[in-house]
């Protein structure tokens, strides 16, 4: 088995949540706890940070994985989904896991999958995960297990974990942390998480744990704050809200980065850009104060150097990218209203001519909400081309264009990005702005087709 047999192996034995949607979806913890005693609790052998909530949390992730390396510390970190490599989920110290890594991990569970249990010498309660094979088990269960054992084969001295979905019935929640992060709250997954913003808020106040402290990044509203705090308050954890600490001082923003003046760590340069990273960096920065009162050592120049080089530290991609300079073209991984208001107020303050905007969705998100959205925020003048990512779940280009036609957007549809793309370039001038995103995989299918 070679590491693209590995994989699709992965890919077809257990459903992936990028692919399938809700086929992919596995309520509760059960096979989770299995794996991880199968594995022998890798998780327990190094400290850990939660990072969870609806937008951020990549790049509150990465962030505090970089400022981690930038101090010395063997960092894991363990993200989702992917962008072009498999791999992208699972490093340390910024480096991918190998290929011979991923594959020897799926041709175990292969080979336990064909065999079954063991020869009956555990016994049933202690009985193999794998007696029926992986028919039962996620893609995202098989992965985080893969995950916390290589980050203990590695002797990681830190691991920031990325909740994948929700939190309190998420996978990475088996976890003791040092800190648990909950980056903000917005209308994401409803058809599992609830249709109201307390509701979603109260699963993921799910990773909130007895006596580890919280750091809750952005208030939304009274109804969500008071959900986390009624939650820590149960639970005993201690709570910070980023915003009510007023850390961040200002802020100036260029299309590349972003400048920061601090309460406690001066002046910062942060690589990524965006309007939402100020809010995102709130939440950092108030996440390494906690951490400094739990007695980990991290200095002012540690968050200065990762803030700066998290992209080349970390291999975070897709984030406000700038993939070419004239036209300015940019892809950012936004994929609900929460994310893409913060996108589209940014566009529009940025000059140019003409902006020229490759869009796709998938079909379980809310589409109308965001091209509802889209109508309301994309700057005068602008061409839509409207396209659909290499995945199940990608809505056709040509539905999102009849639904964008009754909320008065008009474009054409193109089957795939790269054809998109190509429109986009072949129309617009050097003054033009070209902004490819709406969906994580239609940003994904844009990089494997320049990389």
């Amino acid at each position: 088995m070679n590491y693209s047999q590995a994989v699709q192996y992965l890919f077809d034995s257990a459903p992936m949540f990028q692919n399938v949607g809700a086929a992919a979806y596995k309520e509760g913890l059960d096979n989770t706890l299995a794996l991880d005693a199968h594995f022998s609790h890798p998780h327990r052998s190094y400290r850990t940070i939660h990072v969870g909530g609806t937008n951020g949390k990549g790049s509150v992730s990465h962030t505090l994985a970089a400022i981690l390396q930038a101090q010395g510390y063997r960092v894991g970190l363990y993200t989702s989904p992917h962008l072009v490599d498999f791999r992208e989920r699972i490093r340390v110290n910024g480096k991918m896991i190998s290929k011979k890594r991923v594959t020897e991990f799926v041709q175990a569970l292969s080979n336990l999958s064909l065999k079954g249990e063991d020869s009956g010498k555990s016994s049933a309660k202690e009985a193999s995960p794998f007696r029926e094979g992986l028919v039962g088990f996620s893609f995202f269960e098989l992965t985080t297990a893969l995950a916390f054992q290589y980050f203990a084969e590695q002797k990681v001295d830190f691991a920031v974990i990325e909740v994948g979905l929700g939190g309190r019935l998420d996978c990475t929640n088996i976890i003791q942390p040092e800190l648990s992060v909950i980056t903000n709250i917005s209308f994401d997954h409803i058809q599992f998480l609830g249709d109201t913003l307390p509701k979603i808020a109260s699963e993921k106040a799910g990773i909130i744990k007895p006596d580890t402290p919280v750091c809750i990044g952005e208030n939304v509203s009274p109804e969500v704050k008071a959900v986390f705090a009624d939650k820590a308050r149960e639970v005993g954890a201690p709570i910070t809200f980023a915003e009510d600490e007023g850390e961040v001082l200002r802020c100036t923003m260029n299309n590349c980065s972003i400048s920061y003046e601090t309460r406690h760590f001066g002046s910062l340069c942060g690589a990524l850009a965006g309007l939402c990273q100020e809010k995102n960096t709130a939440t950092i920065l108030t996440s390494v104060l906690l951490l400094r009162k739990r007695g980990i050592t991290i200095s002012d120049e540690a968050v200065r150097k990762g803030m700066k080089e998290v992209t080349t530290m970390t291999g975070l991609m897709g984030r406000w990218q700038i993939l070419k300079r004239e036209p300015l073209t940019i892809c950012d991984t936004a994929h609900n209203k929460g994310g893409l208001s913060y996108i589209f107020r940014h566009l529009a303050a940025l000059p140019h001519r003409r902006l020229h905007l490759v869009f796709g969705m998938v079909s379980d998100k809310d589409v109308d909400g965001v091209l509802k959205l889209l109508c309301s925020s994309i700057p005068e003048p602008y061409s839509i081309y409207f396209t659909q990512a290499s995945v199940r779940r990608a809505m056709p280009a040509e539905e999102v264009c009849q639904r964008a036609s009754a909320h008065g957007l008009h474009g054409t549809a193109y089957p795939d990005v790269a054809s998109a793309y190509a429109a986009a370039q072949k129309n617009a001038s050097a003054e033009d702005i070209i902004y490819i995103g709406g969906s994580t995989f239609v940003v994904a299918d844009m990089l494997k087709s320049i990389l």
